[in-house]
């Protein structure tokens, strides 16, 4: 059987390459120089056979060297995303999406991430696209003068913070408080230690004492720096616990750049500041994107999405927003799940807090959480982003225009087609796909929690006991389709 497949396989081959005429010749040729030449397109043929059944057959190459975890932290959640030919957005695939001026055809990519997600080696640089730090439309030229642009005014920022805390770009952060409420110095031994740290390398402005005195040979500080301060050392506990499994962290350089780009932000984001959480949505950038700046400035774009789950008031926390709409959600999807869950008092849906202030972090491998949040991102991608982000007066006057916005559709994830069907664009902001996400989780283990939850600290287990078990495509299939089963039902209602 094996060698009648070869055999048809390898006249379809020999027809493509010679043509009917040339095969006749090598195999009715009685000279050695055909016969060698007919054992070369053989070989060539029989290769060209079996690297196309590899790549029908093949499971997909792993990326743990991409995402290299260390040897003693093996226990954790398994990484079940694979690199597949065909199906993963590669770097040439990418190219080809580019026109020789720059203009992005993304529109050919955002279904292939969607399929097969993002191969390693290009994820920063298509990352920056899907979360609208540049414009599809822009050329190359006017890439390179925004990213310089950036690289510039981070650069100012992080000169402005490193005046206030000279630990800035130093290579070292803290992990102790270094001022009180009132703004007086700390003289923390493990702050002067850490501070001092620097001083070995000859640089005397690092020196633990001068940072501790430093509020009192300056001007008053502002209440902003004053708070600004007091995070400083929060943002370093939460650095030296965020993916602490991964051998990139192993690095101090590395802790200290994640340390200081949350910290600049924390300065830059005069509203919402620092909160914990934002140390493991930050920890990707740096690892996909080489340069600090690109990586804060991608970062500052993903929190455009996320800052309203962390802004918080003295009444109420962002993220309840989205916990209410989740609430909302599956008292249309599932009313029997719902109502359990508010019997058990957990009609606040407290217990999906943390899925969705760092997107399925801790529910997934570092490389599945990448592949869902770009799955995510190809779904809700608008083409429009950037300018959104840039010009908002502009956006929403192109929105009015609903010819300039059917040309764009076809440049749009499927999730955000589906909103423009709605109507969503004209009303209030469209719900995330991540709320959808959250719904698909407690549908799938909506029998367990009805049949075995006697209570919040058993709802809390159920969902926990998800880590590991989930898989990133199937979890945005399952939104995708609640996202159309909850608005067919809105509609209707």
């Amino acid at each position: 059987m094996l060698a009648g497949r070869l055999t048809h396989k390898t006249g379809i081959i020999y027809g493509c390459l010679f043509g009917p005429g040339r095969i006749s010749l090598i195999f009715a040729g009685s000279s050695v120089s055909c016969r060698k030449f007919s054992q070369v397109v053989i070989s060539l043929s029989l290769s060209l056979f079996f690297f196309r059944e590899k790549m029908w057959r093949d499971p997909g190459a792993r990326v743990d060297s991409f995402y290299e975890v260390r040897p003693e932290c093996t226990d954790g959640p398994k990484t079940k995303f694979r690199i597949k030919a065909g199906k993963t957005l590669s770097a040439r695939k990418w190219q080809a999406a580019f026109s020789p001026e720059g203009h992005l055809d993304i529109g050919k990519t955002l279904g292939r991430i969607q399929r097969g997600g993002i191969h390693p080696s290009i994820r920063g640089e298509v990352w920056e696209f899907l979360l609208g730090c540049y414009d599809p439309k822009s050329t190359f030229d006017e890439r390179d003068k925004i990213r310089q642009q950036r690289r510039v005014q981070y650069a100012v920022l992080k000169d402005e913070c490193r005046i206030m805390f000279p630990l800035i770009g130093s290579g070292k952060f803290i992990t102790a408080p270094v001022i009180t409420e009132d703004g007086e110095p700390i003289h923390d031994p493990l702050v002067l230690q850490e501070a001092n740290a620097s001083s070995s390398e000859g640089n005397d402005a690092f020196n633990g004492s001068k940072i501790a005195k430093e509020p009192n040979t300056h001007c008053p500080m502002s209440e902003k720096e004053i708070q600004w301060k007091l995070t400083l050392h929060q943002i370093g506990l939460d650095v030296v616990r965020t993916d602490r499994t991964l051998v990139f962290y192993e690095k101090q350089e590395n802790l200290s750049k994640l340390w200081d780009i949350l910290s600049i932000y924390a300065w830059f984001d005069k509203d919402v500041g620092y909160c914990q959480g934002m140390s493991d949505l930050c920890s990707p950038m740096i690892m996909l994107l080489e340069d600090e700046a690109d990586a804060f400035w991608c970062f500052e774009r993903l929190m455009r999405r996320l800052r309203g789950n962390f802004r918080c008031t003295e009444r109420s926390v962002g993220v309840e927003t989205q916990l209410s709409n989740l609430a909302s959600i599956t008292q249309v999807i599932n009313p029997k799940l719902h109502q359990h869950l508010e019997t058990l008092g957990g009609g606040d849906y407290l217990f999906a807090f943390r899925m969705l202030m760092v997107l399925f972090r801790r529910e997934f491998s570092f490389g599945d959480s990448l592949y869902l949040w770009e799955m995510m991102w190809a779904l809700e991608y608008d083409p429009d982003l950037f300018i959104m982000y840039e010009d908002p007066e502009l956006a929403r006057g192109k929105s009015d225009g609903s010819k300039g916005k059917a040309k764009s559709i076809r440049q749009c994830g499927k999730y955000e087609r589906e909103n423009m069907k709605s109507g969503g664009k004209s009303a209030e902001a469209p719900l995330p796909i991540s709320v959808f996400l959250v719904a698909s989780v407690l549908k799938d283990k909506s029998t367990k929690l009805l049949t075995e939850a006697r209570g919040l600290d058993d709802v809390v287990k159920i969902l926990n006991d998800v880590t590991g078990d989930l898989d990133a495509k199937k979890a945005c299939t399952g939104a995708m389709k609640l996202h159309k089963k909850y608005l067919k039902k809105a509609k209707n209602a």
